[in-house]
């Protein structure tokens, strides 16, 4: 039936507002374990039996949670104020506008929060410099699904930090150096984009507009880019990622970084020793570093949204 402000509340249209699973959804469903783009792993609060009578405790767990979830994803809801028993209550056209707006921030990785902490999580250097390809691959484990998707839904990204360890091997030092930590910079993946905060060098391949979201079970080029230092315009470095199942059930996300020199080096000569590296032909050892950008419980949320495990799947060069 229809409800407009001055009706009695029934039953059944309060547990809309905690448990409807379609638009607008209710708290328990963008805020609880959730599916698909919503879920923020927490706690539900009960529904009503019918022909109940709907406590002012009721309204005030609804109310809560809500101003919870929206101080995490800093969304402006309508103003209210706990309630007691006997007041009355005319809620019904700003709740449904205040819980539209909380799943639409939800759905798209509460891009607005803040709450944010940083660890790291794992880094892989390759063991010795290497003249055709560095690959190294790490992941990161969480403990279930739900988790995993309330981590991205809240606003938790993986930054991809990728480097090399200059001073051994000339002018590819600079090369490598100027394709990861200039032009890479930190690379964010988050749930539905992955960002870039570096600038330069030849965008090859963008897959910037792929987030946890887009990924699947193979490999999906996040960033692929080609050196424009002259003599070294076949070397390349490209960030890859994928997960172990659909998003809806994966628990694992995997980055790897495929570093590829394809160009020689000449400086070395007779007569022109000083300087030059004992093999300017060797490109300098990768680094693949992973940190974790997690939700935090400053601004709402009962709990920081972590991983569980990261670890290294390969480090080979070749």
């Amino acid at each position: 039936m229809a409800y407009s402000a001055g009706d009695t509340i029934l039953d059944d249209e309060y547990n809309n507002f905690v448990n409807k699973s379609s638009s607008p959804v209710g708290l328990n469903t963008m805020a609880g374990t959730g599916s698909g783009t919503l879920g923020l792993g927490q706690s539900a609060i009960a529904t009503v039996s019918a022909g109940d009578t709907i406590n002012a405790s009721s309204w005030n767990a609804l109310f809560t949670g809500i101003t919870a979830v929206a101080g995490h994803t800093a969304d402006t809801m309508t103003s209210r104020s706990a309630v007691s028993a006997g007041d009355a209550i005319a809620v019904r056209s700003a709740l449904v506008a205040n819980l539209a707006s909380l799943a639409a921030a939800v759905a798209a990785g509460s891009v607005n929060a803040t709450a944010l902490g940083s660890a790291a999580a794992g880094s892989s250097t390759s063991a010795s410099t290497w003249n055709g390809t560095a690959t190294q691959e790490r992941s990161i484990t969480f403990a279930n699904s739900a988790t995993m998707r309330a981590f991205f839904n809240a606003g938790g990204f993986v930054r991809i930090d990728p480097s090399c360890v200059t001073g051994i091997d000339g002018l590819k030092d600079t090369v490598f150096n100027d394709l990861t930590v200039t032009a890479i910079g930190n690379l964010d993946l988050k749930a539905h984009i992955t960002s870039r905060s570096g600038s330069g060098e030849t965008l090859t391949t963008n897959g910037l507009a792929n987030g946890f979201y887009e990924l699947g079970t193979s490999y999906t080029t996040l960033i692929k880019l080609t050196s424009d230092n002259s003599g070294y315009t076949s070397n390349t470095v490209e960030i890859f990622a994928k997960l172990d199942a659909a998003p809806a059930t994966a628990t694992v996300v995997t980055i790897k970084m495929l570093a590829t020199d394809a160009d020689g080096d000449d400086t070395f000569t007779d007569g022109n020793t000083d300087g030059v590296a004992v093999n300017p032909n060797e490109a300098p050892k990768m680094v693949l570093a992973l940190i974790e950008g997690f939700p935090t419980d400053a601004q709402g949320l009962a709990a920081a949204i972590r991983a569980a495990s990261n670890t290294q799947v390969s480090n080979a060069v070749a």
